[in-house]
């Protein structure tokens, strides 16, 4: 379901004061009347937890120490806003281009904000951060900057056990030849077309 906030579109959630609110204060700009162009919110991304790319230390399921009693709130803080801090260098070391990032992480569950500079970036923002371990949820609040024709979405799958990059190609394109489309769409995430896993979620943009 969506409601329209001006031109944005907005997923319905439980808690949708309280989102309406974090809307309004991230974004004044509608709230004033004005239009931001190409500003989309996409909502709720779901990932494994469990595999993925674990960021200093290992999975953080793993790493996870037994608090002790009176102290698991404020150990549980510090370890979201570890976890918060190394996704935020992961998806800057990647290179990927967005301003103003911040990412706020509660349990397994990564919120985003800023503006990426194109749909294709702010796709890749969501993946990097979601496909780490420790991760299942990314809810995603970036915008988009102004660009002079909007971007395609891209369709996001999750690999399975004895895909290839060609063999999702041709499930996708009907032409396993494609797969170097895939494998550039998930750069530089990707680093070589045959090192995916099962479980690792990638994008696949239309075809040109």
């Amino acid at each position: 379901m969506f409601l329209d906030f001006g031109c944005f579109p907005y997923f319905w959630h439980s808690d949708f004061q309280k989102k309406q609110t974090l809307f309004r204060r991230l974004y004044p700009q509608v709230s004033e009347g004005k239009t931001l162009k190409n500003t989309i919110i996409m909502g709720l991304f779901s990932f494994l937890k469990n595999v993925g790319t674990a960021l200093v230390g290992g999975k953080k399921s793993e790493t996870k120490s037994t608090p002790a009693a009176g102290g698991s709130h404020a150990l549980q803080e510090l370890e979201n806003a570890q976890l918060a801090m190394r996704l935020t260098n992961h998806v800057t070391t990647l290179g990927l281009k967005v301003e103003n990032l911040n990412i706020v992480v509660d349990d397994d569950k990564a919120t985003i904000t800023g503006t990426a500079a194109s749909q294709s970036e702010k796709e890749k923002i969501i993946l990097a951060v979601g496909n780490v371990a420790g991760i299942a949820t990314v809810d995603d609040w970036m915008a988009v900057a102004p660009a002079p024709a909007p971007e395609p979405e891209a369709k996001f799958v999750t690999v399975e056990k004895g895909d290839t990059l060609s063999k999702i190609a041709r499930e996708q394109y009907g032409n396993p030849n494609k797969y170097p489309v895939i494998f550039e769409a998930n750069k530089p995430m990707l680093t070589h077309p045959d090192k995916i896993y099962p479980g690792q979620v990638l994008r696949i943009p239309p075809l040109a």
